[in-house]
């Protein structure tokens, strides 16, 4: 069965539209404008019958704008595709939330407003731990694509994460730089005043030491201070090293790139999941990335005919090539239709039925293969279980390293 709904899958994406846009649901209604950083949350459209509710939250405006529109147009894809098949039907509606907890818990009221049973995000580590609390009160069944922060799933029974965790990530980072030889005198920067950027450097800094990584710098900075890296980037210089490690997100990294250019430093850099975006970044020298690695569950160049036919639909769509927050939006909204169509979930249910339903499901017998990953599985604590891989930027494209 699970190779049959596979290839009846992979031929419906072939055939995806080629319409673009930012639509907040699947209707084919013209996108309205994204509204401003600290806008309340644009109306819910109408819901229609014989569907079930999806909702989703991510920046589509502010600096994280990139992961959010990545999500939006994974998640839609999906979404259209699933429908095209003519069975269990989904409705999906996309809220803005401008990387702000705030924001983001107003956008979650106006989904479950609009009736949503299932909630496929939030997309960034701090709002999906503010969203998480209300998901858990309310029992509604949340997958974040790509919030990784521990935060997020400590403390509720009904949330879970398709994307690895920031441990997961600090430690598969280390391993990697100690496995492959990769630099003897490594240099850290991260955000002291994010959970996502601090977890990942906890869990890093100990595995490095564990794995005899030569650690000659830690620099930190904050929200209000990423803008000037200079005396950052001068210590790391003074110290020796000859590759940084940026736990950090996309923009923090590429003016890390652009100033460390400037100052004839010639390092090496490793990135995590964050820094997928940095390609895309509008005005961002993709040259000043060539070389750099990162962790990623997803590369476009992957030879499976799973992650090729979204590539091609994603492409053929929006006009560009995924990167892995939209990959793992993708397959948030194909878990859960697996989930509810192995167990029977109808659109008629509430949401709190629906909850216990794929909680049931995830911390069982359930498994997903997606583009993101093999033979996924959930623990009870929300945590998903599958393998990062190192992906190297050449020619201004992530290809797999090595």
């Amino acid at each position: 069965m699970k190779k049959a709904l596979s290839l009846v899958l992979a031929l419906c994406m072939v055939f995806a539209l080629c319409a673009c846009g930012n639509s907040s649901s699947t209707s084919a209604a013209p996108a309205a404008a994204a509204p401003a950083a600290d806008a309340p949350a644009a109306a819910a459209p109408a819901a229609s019958a014989g569907a079930i509710k999806v909702g989703s939250i991510g920046p589509v405006t502010g600096p994280a704008a990139i992961y959010g529109q990545a999500v939006e147009n994974g998640a839609a894809l999906a979404v259209e595709e699933i429908n095209a098949l003519g069975g269990l039907q989904f409705e999906f509606n996309f809220q803005d939330d401008a990387h702000d907890a705030e924001t983001s818990v107003n956008a979650y009221g106006t989904l479950v407003d609009w009736g949503m049973q299932v909630l496929v995000g939030p997309t960034t580590t701090t709002p999906s731990a503010a969203v998480a609390a209300e998901a858990e009160a309310d029992e509604i069944f949340m997958l974040t694509p790509s919030a990784s922060g521990p935060s997020v799933v400590e403390g509720t029974s009904n949330v879970f994460q398709m994307c690895f965790s920031d441990p997961n990530q600090g430690i598969a980072s280390a391993d990697y730089i100690a496995a492959n030889n990769l630099s003897d005198a490594v240099a850290v920067i991260y955000n002291n005043g994010d959970a996502y950027s601090t977890g990942i450097y906890e869990k890093f800094n100990s595995e490095a030491a564990a794995k005899g990584i030569n650690v000659v710098y830690v620099g930190t900075f904050t929200d209000s201070s990423q803008t000037d890296f200079s005396t950052q980037i001068t210590a790391a210089q003074k110290a020796g090293a000859t590759m940084f490690f940026l736990p950090t997100y996309y923009t923090p990294i590429s003016l890390i790139m652009a100033q460390a250019k400037s100052m004839n430093y010639e390092v090496s850099y490793f990135g995590v999941d964050g820094m997928d975006g940095i390609l895309t970044l509008e005005g961002f020298d993709t040259s000043l990335a060539e070389g750099a690695y990162l962790l990623t569950p997803f590369s476009v160049d992957a030879p499976d005919a799973k992650t090729q036919n979204f590539v091609k639909a994603f492409e053929a769509k929006y006009g560009e090539t995924p990167n892995q927050f939209a990959a793992d939006a993708y397959d948030c909204v194909y878990a859960v239709y697996e989930a509810c169509v192995a167990n029977n979930v109808t659109a008629d249910m509430s949401s709190s039925e629906i909850c216990e339903i794929l909680v049931d499901a995830f911390t069982g017998s359930f498994s997903f293969t997606g583009v993101t990953g093999s033979n996924m599985t959930w623990s009870k604590g929300g945590e998903v279980s599958k393998d990062p891989m190192a992906v190297i930027i050449q020619n201004g494209e992530y290809v797999l390293a090595k």
